[in-house]
C-alpha cells in the first residue's frame, strides 16, 4: 500500500538547512497497523505529512496504492486525501457551535457529496464510535473522549481505507485513552491500515508494529506479538 523509498526532507531556517528525514526507508501493506516513535526533533511528524500528502518529500520516491505522489500538486494530493485518507490528530480541531453531525459531515461536503448520503454517513460513522445518540450535541457538551471520538467518526466518514492519527490520546486521560484505543483496535480488525503517531510505549505496542525515528533515520522497525499488543 505505502512504499517510501529513500526519502529526505530539508527545510531551510534562515541561513540554515534543517533534515528533517535523512533517508527514510519504511513499507506499509493493507490491514497493518504501525506505530511510529521518537524524540522530539526525530522527525516523526515530518514523515507523517509526508505519508498522509500533506507535504512531499525532498528527495526520494513515495508510492501510495500503487500511485506515485512524493511531487504532486497540491490539488492532487488534496484529491488524495479526500479520496484515501482520514486524519485524526491530538487536538480534536471541532468547530465549538457546530454539532457532532455537521462536524462529521464537514469533508464530505468539500467533496461534494449530496446532503442526505453525507449526513447518512455520519450518522453511521458517529454509531461505529458510540456517539450515535450524541448527534446534535456541540462540542462543549461533549467531554474531551467524546470530542475525539467525533474526530474519529470525522475520519472515518469518507470512507478511508488509511487512518493515520498523530497523538490521538495525548489530551486524554488513562482510562478515556484506553476507550479510544478500543475503537482503533476495532477498526483495525475491520480492515483499515492504521498509521499512528504516538510518545506513550504503551500506546504503540496496541499496534503490530513499532517503528522508532531517531534524528530523521528509522532506527529500528519490530513486530509487537498481538496478545502482549492488546494487553
Amino acid at each position: 500500500m505505502m512504499d517510501l523509498t529513500n526519502i529526505t526532507k530539508s527545510y531551510e531556517m534562515g541561513n540554515q538547512v534543517v533534515h528533517a528525514l535523512r533517508g527514510v526507508n519504511m513499507h506499509v501493506t493493507e490491514g497493518e497497523y504501525v506505530a511510529i516513535m521518537g524524540p522530539s526533533g526525530s522527525g516523526k511528524s515530518t514523515l507523517m505529512n509526508i505519508i498522509g500528502c500533506l507535504d512531499v518529500p525532498t528527495a526520494g520516491t513515495y508510492m501510495l496504492d500503487g500511485i506515485d505522489v512524493s511531487d504532486m500538486s497540491d490539488n492532487d494530493q488534496a484529491r488524495i486525501r479526500n479520496q484515501r485518507i482520514g486524519f485524526v490528530f491530538q487536538q480534536f480541531n471541532l468547530l465549538p457551535r457546530t454539532s457532532a453531525l455537521k462536524q462529521v459531515s464537514l469533508p464530505l461536503m468539500y467533496a461534494g457529496v449530496p446532503r442526505s448520503e453525507r449526513n447518512e454517513r455520519a450518522r453511521e460513522s458517529l454509531t461505529i464510535v458510540g456517539l450515535g445518540d450524541r448527534t446534535h450535541h456541540k462540542p462543549d457538551e461533549l467531554s474531551g473522549g467524546q470530542q475525539q471520538r467525533v474526530a474519529v467518526a470525522r475520519a472515518l466518514a469518507v470512507n478511508p481505507n488509511i487512518i493515520l492519527a498523530d497523538e490521538p490520546t495525548g489530551a486524554l486521560d488513562t482510562k478515556t485513552g484506553e476507550e479510544l484505543m478500543g475503537i482503533f483496535d476495532q477498526l483495525h480488525e475491520d480492515g483499515i491500515t492504521i498509521v499512528m503517531i504516538t510518545h506513550d510505549r504503551e500506546v504503540a505496542e496496541r499496534a503490530r508494529r513499532i517503528v522508532t525515528l531517531r534524528d530523521g533515520l528509522i532506527i529500528s522497525d519490530e513486530q509487537i506479538n498481538q496478545k502482549e499488543g492488546a494487553e
